[in-house]
């Protein structure tokens, strides 16, 4: 009987050191585990979420529409957010609220689909401002002067634009369709507008001008783009014709040409020498508001929108990019690692053909980069236009090209 009591209190007495070890050993484990902070908690808590978004708004600029209040949101998600190999879809959206009295809204999207197997981009917009004309063809335009007297009108417009993209097999290369739908009304038309021969002979009158377009056509497309709103390397090439035509319900059969060619390489870390070549190409009854724009927000910045117009404009650029790099050891250097620079040069060819070039635009300009998310970026640049001794200075998301 003794020893059954002394063996059960040594049995006891090993549970309680065996309960204090283990004890002891989870008390060390939590001791060795630094507690995380509210802001390292929240830091996980956003990258587990499959949305992300950026909003930023205020007072802003613009070289075509004068002073305005401005917002613009990037939100980016994958398609399918338990594939974390997959894309993620990027969608800009661009509010613009004008002091002359005016709305613009824009958004184009790229959409990733079923492991990369199928791609919807696009361009869709609503605008209702004050915008300018300055006829078509290089002399025309180079000496047209801009005013509320000579060029000036209201437009109101909507834009639908889808291009529905498959992949070819296993192949880089994708092909499919598209759909183009403009409505455009121009009232207002200045007194100098209203009698220039190219308005007069597109059927615009005091009262203004109208037109509905609507096309479709298809897409050719090569693209080895590691992220193509932000390339770091690889190649796009992109072949696509259109066929505006009255049974399909528009006003007037024409066609448009287009090719792009887009090479990024990387030369550093964060570093690349991005480059393009493109030509856009219209032919037949083209109404006032489709001609080939030569300077936009996305290639020769610089140039008021719509103030180089012909049926050809060709454009060759290179633009050098560059993010900080820091090794985010304080406040500082973490938020110079989100800001970069760029700095551009280029050339822009327009005439009535393909191949009769009347008018050279020569283009350069810098511009400074924000990170907003990863390989996301805010850009600012301002642009110069050597033809009439011009800067501009643009606000928009994601790169140039």
């Amino acid at each position: 009987m003794k020893k059954y009591i002394i063996g059960v209190l040594m049995m006891f007495a090993s549970i309680n050191i065996m309960s204090a070890t283990a004890d002891s050993t989870v008390i060390s484990l939590s001791d060795s585990i630094p507690a995380l902070s509210k802001r390292e908690i929240r830091r996980q808590r956003v990258a587990k979420r499959n949305l992300h978004y950026n909003i930023l708004g205020g007072p802003s600029y613009t070289p075509d529409f004068g002073l305005l209040v401005g917002g613009s949101a990037l939100m980016t998600f994958r398609m399918n957010p338990s594939d974390t190999t997959q894309r993620r879809s990027v969608v800009p959206m661009a509010i613009a609220l004008m002091f002359k009295g005016g709305l613009n809204l824009m958004t184009k999207p790229q959409l990733f689909f079923k492991g990369d197997r199928f791609r919807i981009f696009g361009t869709f917009s609503y605008k209702n401002t004050i915008e300018n004309f300055y006829g078509i063809g290089y002399r025309t335009n180079k000496d047209y002067p801009r005013g509320e007297n000579t060029s000036e009108y209201r437009y109101s417009g909507i834009q639908v634009n889808p291009w529905f993209l498959f992949r070819l097999g296993k192949s880089d290369f994708f092909a499919g369709p598209q759909v183009d739908l403009n409505y455009d009304k121009i009232t207002k038309p200045a007194e100098g507008m209203v009698h220039q021969p190219s308005y007069i002979a597109a059927g615009g009158t005091e009262h203004g001008y109208k037109n509905f377009s609507s096309g479709l056509g298809f897409l050719l497309t090569y693209d080895t783009r590691d992220i193509p709103a932000n390339a770091y390397r690889g190649m796009y090439l992109d072949f696509r014709g259109m066929m505006y035509s009255k049974a399909f319900g528009g006003d007037d059969n024409f066609y448009r040409l287009e090719i792009d060619y887009r090479q990024y390489k990387t030369v550093g870390k964060r570093k690349v020498i991005a480059w393009t070549v493109q030509t856009k190409n219209v032919f037949g009854d083209v109404p006032l508001t489709k001609y080939a724009l030569s300077g936009t927000p996305f290639d020769l910045r610089g140039y008021y929108m719509g103030q180089f117009r012909d049926k050809s404009s060709h454009v060759v650029m290179a633009e050098y990019r560059q993010m900080i790099n820091t090794d985010k050891s304080t406040w500082v250097k973490k938020m110079l690692n989100h800001v970069g620079y760029v700095a551009w040069g280029g050339c822009g060819f327009m005439g009535p053909t393909p191949g009769k070039i009347e008018g050279v635009l020569p283009n350069l300009g810098v511009g400074l980069r924000i990170e907003v998310q990863p390989r996301m970026n805010i850009r600012l640049d301002l642009g110069r236009d050597m033809v009439n001794k011009q800067n501009l200075f643009y606000f928009n998301m994601t790169e140039a090209f």
